[in-house]
């Protein structure tokens, strides 16, 4: 997929520079795109070489002069990149997907422990923050706009130049061709780290004054545990056959994505109905009032929940974004 060579070993900044404009051009023009930009890159080095400069000097100098390697591409394809101006486009959609990554999860999080420390049932909690999530996107969206739109239209800064001046150093590393082996043995061993933390948690327990206090209900063996076990086989098959086939594929990302679900929806439903995490692990390890038990273990299950949604939607997007570019 990219412009370099897979018998490097090590990458140079024009193979980081070249990495970087392709990324936002179509797959069919790809290569051939990437084949003349490289070519004229390094025209570009050998004359300031043959001039006296050091070869590493003057490769910074060259990809310092073509500019920003997304403005490059889109140039090159005839994309447009702006909303509010093209002349900040970049800086404004960078700083959105930023503040979105950011202020999301901490409102949805902050508005779900809250209204579950006032006693609102589930549906109430999930409305809330969803409500919650659409209103501060929607602000987030809005402001950061209207303070591009005014910078745009009515602050002179010398040439009007971008916010932030483009340097070779925020080249960021190619991303690797398909699926390497050290990723299929990354993700069995994370699989089978998990087993062995579930099948611990049921016979010993991670609470040293608590022994066999496990924390997942015991009363989900053997089925619902069996058929997560199935489900982390599933998903280890799905890890060998994406190292097989050299990448991700459309059919693969969708079976890796029924597979995230059957995981995290079943679990999300029992920790709503209190039937995932064992009822007696909280009392037992706060040892407080009632009450105060009772407070740390909606906390808790509240983060528990998040992280269990959390892992999931990343999963699945991860790898629909790496279809995407991959195809």
């Amino acid at each position: 997929m990219h412009a370099t060579s897979p018998s490097r070993t090590t990458t140079t900044l024009t193979d980081r520079y070249v990495d970087a404009a392709m990324r936002t051009v179509p797959e069919s023009g790809r290569d051939d795109l990437a084949a003349e930009l490289r070519a004229s890159i390094d025209d570009q080095i050998d004359a300031r070489v043959d001039d006296g400069e050091p070869r590493d000097v003057a490769e910074r100098a060259v990809l310092t002069g073509l500019g920003d390697p997304e403005k490059l591409a889109a140039d090159y394809t005839g994309r447009t990149l702006y909303l509010i101006g093209p002349r900040y486009y970049l800086d404004w959609w960078r700083l959105l997907k930023l503040l979105l990554w950011i202020v999301l999860p901490t409102a949805a999080l902050g508005v779900a422990l809250a209204r579950t420390l006032t006693g609102s049932n589930v549906g109430e909690v999930i409305g809330g923050t969803v409500v919650t999530l659409l209103t501060v996107a929607l602000h987030v969206v809005f402001w950061t706009t209207l303070i591009f739109v005014i910078v745009e239209r009515g602050w002179s800064r010398g040439a009007r130049a971008p916010l932030t001046e483009w340097t070779v150093d925020q080249l960021p590393e190619p991303r690797p061709r398909g699926v390497g082996f050290g990723d299929m043995v990354a993700s069995l061993v994370f699989l089978a780290i998990a087993v062995g933390a579930v099948i611990w948690d049921r016979f010993v327990g991670f609470v040293p004054t608590q022994p066999g206090l496990s924390f997942l209900n015991p009363e989900l063996w053997p089925w619902w545990i069996g058929g997560l076990f199935v489900l982390m086989a599933l998903e280890a098959v799905l890890a060998v056959v994406v190292y097989l086939v050299r990448g991700w594929t459309w059919t693969l990302a969708i079976v890796n994505a029924a597979i995230a679900l059957a995981v995290a929806v079943p679990a999300l439903l029992l920790l709503a109905q209190g039937m995932l995490v064992n009822p007696d692990f909280f009392p037992a390890v706060a040892r407080g009032a009632a009450e105060s038990d009772s407070n740390v273990a909606a906390i808790l299950s509240v983060v528990f929940g998040f992280v269990i949604a959390g892992i999931a939607v990343w999963d699945i997007t991860d790898v629909f974004v790496k279809t995407s570019r991959t195809r």
